[in-house]
């Protein structure tokens, strides 16, 4: 256990400095970046934004409900069943059926159709009713139907609200589901958190729709970016599910920010089309039931590539363009809560989370060099650099640095020192029987390592759980402790071990105490 080869040695230390550096690179001013990378500061210790944000699922059932209304009516057609007086109410629809019987039998038995496309996997129905009396029957949506248009609501919008504060540059930001309609979102060192809530409050429904007076498929009366108000056809020609990418530009000689939009090959399709058909008109671009812009089309656009503008200033073209290549909400974000966590109070709990490290170090420094003397400074040594280690390896991750993650680098402390009288006790047990020195300190790191790599190893466990299974701040503090364990295995087992056969073999033939 004592024996090292060169290699081994030059192995051992180059691991450990290279590791160390990235540890320093921490305190590096940001006009001499060497390596951009840096641990992160979590919410708590740099201060930031916390918003709790909530889905509005009313206004996405109302709009599932009518998508609905076609398929029932096939499905009653297909099976010759007659019915009357059939109303649309904002989350569900009434009729009068001819024979209820006979609709019971399609609505409840048969399978793979166009009212329960659940039934074969979750033996549940998307859609419920009730009767009214006099054959009228009310058609709704079930819980379950409810539980599935909000899950599907709730991970799209998840989704999106990554992509848009990825795409602002927030580093590390925390976005958790909360129940069944809610969404967690915590930005760390956010200095504009209006910006981010004017994103996260845009769905950005994106549509292209002619002028027009043609009643066929109906109109909207909506409002231009000039005041006027224009007949908008309901009938959309394309959506901003066509597009594949949008990006902030410069147009003209007046350098007027605009947004430049690329379109996916079926949507290149249809917008060439459309404004094939419709030279001379104008096309209204709808984002969210307003209209930014209605320009002329003055000859087909057959390139799948377009500009939109409508008197933006740079930023807003830039928020516009990031709000259509993330997606659109499936349906609005209303904010329930919303907390500022001040560079303050994150100042105090870093100070305080350094003092209770320094205090604790030095402790455990003052302890050890008290009990085993010269081996109580190895020990020593080695908690440095499994410290110096542990912040390397966060810095290489990028990881977030929480207060309990200050907590994780504290018991780590702890766990580190305990490695090491675990196994300075078992080499005192082995001196006393042993004869010889190299022995006895060999015996002794041998019989300590099972000890305490289980003790390791169980914590490891639990700190891969926490992990897994955790989220925020336990997620922080699992990080730091698991990465913590690692080090000082390597440090114990390394490091020290190879500081301790040094001693040791300069003075095999002398009486060595611990």
């Amino acid at each position: 256990m004592l024996n090292f080869t060169k290699i081994n040695v030059f192995s051992i230390y180059l691991i450990f400095f290279l590791i160390a550096v990235f540890s320093i690179l921490n305190f590096q001013s940001k006009d001499n970046v060497l390596i951009d990378k840096k641990v992160n500061l979590g919410l708590d210790l740099q201060g930031g934004s916390y918003l709790l944000l909530e889905i509005n699922s009313d206004s996405l059932i109302e709009e599932k409900i009518q998508s609905k209304v076609i398929p029932i009516k096939k499905l009653f057609k297909e099976n010759n069943l007659d019915y009357s007086d059939f109303k649309i109410k904002k989350k569900s629809f009434t009729l009068k059926i001819g024979d209820i019987e006979k609709f019971e039998l399609i609505f409840l038995s048969k399978k793979d159709n166009l009212v329960n496309p659940y039934i074969d996997n979750y033996r549940s129905f998307e859609l419920d009713y009730k009767q009214l009396g006099n054959n009228e029957i009310e058609i709704f949506f079930s819980k379950f139907g409810l539980l599935t248009i909000n899950n599907a609501a709730l991970k799209q919008s998840i989704e999106i609200v990554r992509r848009r504060i990825d795409d602002v540059g927030t580093k590390e930001p925390t976005i958790l589901q909360r129940g069944e309609k809610r969404i967690l979102v915590e930005l760390p060192g956010l200095k504009d958190p209006e910006r981010i809530k004017k994103l996260l409050g845009k769905t950005a429904q994106l549509n292209f729709r002619l002028v027009t007076e043609n009643l066929e498929f109906g109109v909207d009366n909506l409002t231009s970016e000039t005041g006027e108000v224009l007949k908008i056809s309901k009938r959309i020609v394309i959506s901003g599910e066509n597009l594949i990418d949008a990006q902030p530009s410069i147009q003209n000689k007046q350098n007027e920010p605009t947004v430049s939009f690329t379109l996916d090959r079926l949507g290149a399709q249809k917008f060439g089309r459309a404004t094939t058909d419709n030279v001379g008109k104008r096309l209204a671009i709808v984002l969210d039931g307003k209209i930014i812009s209605a320009p002329n089309i003055n000859e087909p656009i057959t390139s799948g590539k377009g500009v939109i503008s409508g008197n933006f200033t740079f930023q807003e073209a830039t928020d516009l363009a990031l709000l259509l290549r993330s997606g659109a909400l499936p349906t609005p974000l209303v904010v329930v809560e919303e907390r500022t966590v001040g560079p303050d109070l994150g100042e105090d709990s870093i100070k305080s989370g350094i003092t209770s490290l320094i205090v604790g170090f030095t402790l455990v420094i003052f302890f050890m060099f008290y009990k085993y003397r010269v081996f109580g400074l190895i020990a020593n040594t080695a908690l440095i650099a499994n410290l110096l280690m542990l912040v390397g390896v966060l810095t290489i991750l990028e990881a977030t640095l929480t207060l309990p993650g200050i907590a994780g680098i504290i018991l780590t402390v702890g766990m580190a020192v305990d490695a090491n009288v675990l196994i300075f006790e078992r080499i005192k047990e082995e001196l006393k029987t042993e004869k010889s020195i190299i022995h006895a300190f060999d015996t002794g790191y041998t019989k300590a390592k099972i000890t305490v790599l289980d003790a390791n190893i169980t914590t490891l466990i639990a700190a891969i759980i926490l992990f897994a299974f955790g989220s925020g701040p336990v997620k922080g503090f699992a990080i730091t402790l698991g990465i913590g364990i690692i080090t000082t295995l390597f440090t114990a087992y390394f490091l020290a071990r190879h500081l301790t056969s040094m001693i040791v073999l300069r003075n095999k033939n002398k009486e060595i105490k611990i």
